[in-house]
């Protein structure tokens, strides 16, 4: 036999798992439960107050100037910008400069919320890490770096800061058990970060202000040696003032030298823009492709060739169109007519003449283009010479000029410096105090009506959602653990044959005699009788006479499955014999009530010896056998000659037997028993025998049958619950009110 094998589990075994283990998770359910209860009973009340402010989309001062800064933009802000500067924001409200503000303001420290309270988790870790030096006495909380750590920690424990997105808006809440103490706070936070904000822009302003007033005093003597620099320049170098600027925007100076290098480079720039394009007709002409050439038509370089050249551009286009069109009809006329057609050799003579006509005009405006190319050249060439006198006669002056241009411009640029910071200036003076906030508190904090905590519905539903998971939770662990049998399937994986299922019946203490078998209904004789009408057939078809039950351990319930199967056969008139073969532990002659004391112990040990099992009185056809004496040595008297004998003789006379026997493991009377019965049922209680032990006792007892081809030993589970899924599983008799409990006597052994 292979070991127990393991499965994988699906949907179906967790629900299994949790059915039987029910009443667990409905206990651990029910103490989380109360718990939570208990919790949202006896914990402290406390209270949220919840402020808004909002951030301007726009931040300008009280008379519409601009900041110095550059921040005061009139323009709209961007997503990004706006985001950055509500998360600085929010981040501000949760600085330790303000939280420490507003802690002193308010005199926290003393609140019961921010008062020092036993931490056993902090205690042990105050132990095991070094702590810092000790607070000085009397100190403020800023020079307390203990209570400040404390109090900080306690005020972002309750202080909730939360920007609303896709909004302007934040949202400021602060946790106290006071009411009125929680609204405070929030109001004082905000003002506290309104008035920090004032006292940035204003540290800001101030800032810039005194450093214009250290430049402006450099900048304006700057200024002035710069113009006293331009008016000694012009009294040395014979410029006279400036006459304009250009296209730049700088100054240009008076000089008849100058004036006639601008007319001579303008010269120079028309005659070289001539000759290029009189070049490009030229090099277009001189290919002698009509179709180039007579592309020329129309375009900047005709109208520049001359009125001769436009003239004869327009005459060849005109001969191209001729030449196309009579292509066309020679081809239309050939093919339809042939070459001897009339009219086709007068169209191609056409045809003759028009390209003749064409090369000759093609070579009368080559002849133009090339003079007109010619005359282009020497023009640009005599306006070159010009621009290069003038030029050497302008450079004389060049530097001087160019000296006094940079320092013009340099006098005028530093001249405008100065009075624009010197108005910045000016308007500092009056920003200063007056710029706005960004910020504006859309609503104050009041005292809350309702504790926020503790949120009673949520704390119960996370007690029940809670309680029933930790209960499966411990289900499932605790059937992980569990190594006992609970249904068919865990004896059908080990690969053993299951005969039945005993249901767990209700026990009577007051009828301890009672048979399970009286009621009609009873659940336990159904299935006592379904045991021995359904599973005492052999393959063959053979009923088995001798019956041997027993157990893999103790108190499993085989005695009373033993008793209840002899009454099942002697109610259908058969004579039956039960016989109690656990010499050990005897309980049938009490549970009975059976006279005197002999029974199989005398009958093994005294071959001389007569003892007549006692009939039942309310069973004429049930015959009982007790088990007598507890002898010294009970397996060797059950193995030796004489059982064998006494089998015999049984066999003999009655129709039926039942050997109740010693449980397995424990001892090895089973075992011999085995070999003498025709078949097994070996009982295993549901919750209780273990997986192993079940097979261990099916294995020792398979080494003992007499046909191991057909072993005819099979597993009865007994004590299963007329609620489980396993039995209504097997037998479909759950919900039925026909099948009740019945209350009888208990034979557990």
């Amino acid at each position: 036999m292979n070991t127990v094998p393991e499965k994988d589990l699906n949907l179906r075994d967790f629900l299994k798992v949790f059915d039987r283990r029910r009443s667990l998770i409905f206990r651990i359910a029910a103490v989380i439960f109360v718990v939570a209860v208990l919790a949202c009973i006896f914990m402290t009340r406390e209270y949220t107050a919840t402020g808004v402010i909002q951030l301007d989309k726009t931040a300008s001062d009280g008379m519409g100037l601009e900041n110095l800064m550059g921040s005061g933009s009139a323009g709209a802000v961007d997503a990004l910008t706006l985001n950055i500067e509500l998360e600085t924001t929010s981040d501000i409200l949760q600085s330790e400069g303000l939280a420490l503000k507003v802690i002193n303001d308010l005199n926290l420290e003393n609140n019961e919320d921010f008062k020092p309270h036993f931490n056993p988790i902090g205690w042990v870790m105050g132990l095991v890490s070094p702590g810092g030096p000790a607070d000085p006495a009397n100190a403020s909380l800023e020079n307390s770096p203990g209570r400040r750590r404390r109090v900080l920690r306690v005020w972002a424990k309750y202080l909730k800061v939360k920007v609303n997105a896709g909004t302007r808006l934040i949202d400021v809440g602060f946790t106290n058990r006071d009411p009125k103490v929680a609204a405070a706070v929030v109001n004082h936070l905000t003002q506290a970060l309104m008035d920090y904000e004032f006292q940035t822009r204003v540290s800001a302003t101030n800032a810039v202000s005194q450093g214009l007033e250290g430049q402006l005093a450099g900048l304006r003597k700057h200024s002035e040696d710069l113009q006293a620099k331009v008016v000694a320049l012009q009294q040395t170098s014979g410029l006279f003032g400036v006459t304009g600027t250009d296209a730049q925007g700088n100054n240009t100076v008076t000089s008849p030298a100058l004036q006639n290098l601008d007319k001579s480079t303008a010269q120079l720039s028309q005659a070289t823009m001539n000759r290029v394009l009189k070049q490009a007709v030229y090099d277009v002409v001189r290919t002698g492709d009509p179709e180039a050439i007579s592309q020329l038509s129309g375009t900047q370089m005709s109208a520049e060739g001359g009125q001769g050249v436009m003239n004869s551009l327009s005459l060849i286009q005109s001969l191209r169109q001729q030449e196309s069109s009579l292509q066309g009809q020679i081809e239309q006329e050939s093919t339809k007519f042939g070459p001897a057609y009339p009219r086709l050799i007068q169209d191609k003579a056409s045809l003759a003449a028009v390209q003749q006509s064409l090369k000759d005009e093609i070579a009368r405006i080559a002849g133009r283009a090339k003079a007109d190319y010619e005359v282009a050249v020497r023009a640009e060439e005599g306006a070159k010479q010009a621009y290069d006198s003038d030029r050497g006669a302008a450079e004389k002056l060049n530097s001087q000029g160019v000296e006094y241009q940079i320092l013009s411009k340099e006098a005028d640029q530093s001249q405008q410096l100065y009075q624009d910071l010197l108005k910045r200036l000016k308007e500092a003076g009056i920003v200063q105090g007056l710029r706005s906030s960004d910020l504006t508190i859309v609503d104050t904090a009041s005292p809350p009506a309702k504790p926020s905590k503790p949120n009673v519905p949520l704390y119960l539903a996370l007690g029940l959602v809670g309680g029933f998971f930790l209960g499966g939770c411990a289900a499932l662990l605790i059937d992980a653990l569990d190594g006992s049998i609970q249904g068919t399937e865990d004896i059908e994986a080990m690969n053993l044959p299951v005969l039945g299922l005993v249901p767990q019946i209700k026990l009577d203490e007051a009828q301890p005699g009672k048979l399970l078998l009286d009621s009609e209904y009873s659940v336990y004789g159904e299935a006592v009788r379904g045991l021995r009408s359904t599973l005492l057939e052999s393959h063959s078809g053979k009923q088995a006479q001798v019956l041997l039950v027993t157990s893999s351990s103790p108190r499993e319930g085989k005695s009373a499955l033993a008793l209840n199967l002899a009454v099942s056969q002697a109610q259908f008139k058969k004579k039956v014999l039960l016989v109690e073969a656990d010499m050990r532990r005897p309980v049938l002659r009490k549970i009975l009530g059976l006279s005197g004391t002999e029974g199989l112990s005398d009958l093994l040990g005294n071959p001389e010896a007569t003892v007549a099992p006692q009939i039942l009185p309310d069973h004429m056809n049930l015959h009982c056998l007790p088990a007598g004496p507890i002898p010294a040595h009970p397996a060797e008297m059950l193995g030796s000659e004489r059982m064998q004998f006494l089998m015999r003789e049984w066999r003999r006379d009655y129709d039926f037997i039942v050997l109740d026997c010693p449980p397995v493991l424990p001892v090895t009377d089973a075992q011999y028993l085995e070999g003498m019965a025709d078949a097994t049922f070996l009982v295993a209680r549901a919750g209780s025998t273990s997986k192993i032990a079940l097979q261990r006792a099916y294995q020792l007892l398979y080494r003992h049958v007499k046909d191991p081809q057909n072993p005819r030993i099979g597993v009865v589970l007994n004590f299963i619950s007329l609620r489980s899924a396993a039995y209504y599983g097997y037998y479909g008799y759950r919900g039925d009110p026909k099948y009740e409990y019945e209350k009888v006597g208990t034979l557990d052994k």
